[in-house]
């Protein structure tokens, strides 16, 4: 028997995954939070809800974690930009995640699932981008990829199996509660704060609260149309060179240098030098030569009216997004 007030999180041990999982104690939901390594677990410390160990590749452990559940929110997938083995490592892991997770949900009898999608399934040709506008036809990266075919077949799986779904596309989410490793968004904060930015790449990003990103999980568990996609993220985008004026401006006395101007060849050399040393220490680049070519002067602008009002959806501004995201990494100096 499904449990109305019974929920599960999976990937809790995330940046939304966790802060998800304290709203949705907040506001009086029995939450189950499952994660891939039950020794991974200071982040619960202190909250009311049942850890369990559940793997996105293991569909048996899934079935097993969604007993009972009456509402799946499919947060847990392979979140990086950068692997030796990318097919492999994000864009398989997360498609055959989908598959298992969503066929697990169906066969425990769980009523609706809201899955995570991301912005990165949005087509960016007509600004400001919308999520009628249909799937991104960019496919040089493979996490990219993994999003986009990935709520495809969620939704197709959720159609034949007869399971309510609903999808959510966050921007980079930064701020509030956070653990190490920092996700890639967040990561980003943290090189400016270290300054450690040399030179301006003219990439943007679309700054969301995750507390905001949070709100709106469950906004689309309560009122989300099943079979419909709604994004979560602001109108406006940011340039990484922006943000770092922002943080010149609120931490004079770190001395952050907004960066300099460079030919595009010259970012595309320091790239490749980049994912040569990656490809020997086996730890990410800072900067690829597919981010130069996918993301430099990529405009990510929303239509966020759908999220407005089918949802209520109602983030808070990019800047100020990013000044209490900037806040929470000075007050925890473990972070940076």
């Amino acid at each position: 028997m499904t449990s109305e007030n019974l929920v599960l999180v999976s990937g809790a041990n995330g940046h939304l995954g966790n802060n998800l999982v304290r709203l949705l104690i907040k506001k009086g939901f029995q939450v189950r939070a499952s994660v891939r390594n039950i020794k991974n677990k200071d982040c619960f410390k202190d909250l009311d809800c049942e850890v369990v160990q559940a793997d996105i590749t293991d569909k048996a452990s899934f079935v097993k974690a969604l007993q009972g559940v009456h509402t799946f929110y499919a947060v847990g997938a392979s979140f990086k930009l950068w692997a030796r083995d990318p097919k492999k490592e994000i864009y398989d892991v997360n498609m055959n995640g989908t598959r298992n997770t969503i066929e697990a949900a169906a066969e425990a009898g769980v009523k609706r699932i809201v899955y995570v999608s991301s912005i990165a399934a949005l087509d960016y040709t007509n600004l400001p981008t919308k999520e009628s506008n249909g799937y991104n036809p960019d496919r040089r990266d493979m996490y990219y990829n993994s999003k986009n075919d990935g709520e495809k077949l969620a939704f197709q799986l959720a159609k034949e199996l007869g399971i309510e779904l609903v999808s959510v596309m966050p921007g980079a989410m930064i701020g509030s509660e956070a653990f190490l490793p920092l996700n890639v968004s967040y990561g980003v904060l943290r090189l400016i704060l270290n300054k450690q930015i040399p030179m301006d790449t003219k990439i943007t990003l679309n700054w969301i609260d995750v507390k905001d990103v949070a709100e709106g999980c469950c906004l689309a568990a309560e009122k989300g149309r099943s079979g419909e996609r709604y994004i979560l993220a602001n109108e406006k985008c940011m340039t990484i060179t922006d943000t770092t004026k922002l943080a010149q401006k609120l931490y004079p006395e770190l001395k952050i240098k907004v960066p300099g101007s460079v030919p595009k060849f010259v970012l595309y050399t320091i790239a490749g030098l980049m994912e040569l040393s990656a490809k020997i220490s086996g730890k990410p680049p800072v900067l690829t030569i597919k981010d130069i070519a996918m993301f430099s002067g990529l405009q990510q602008n929303f239509d966020i009216s759908k999220s407005r009002n089918e949802l209520g959806f109602n983030p808070k501004s990019p800047e100020q997004t990013v000044k209490e995201a900037l806040a929470y990494l000075m007050e925890n100096r473990n972070l940076l």
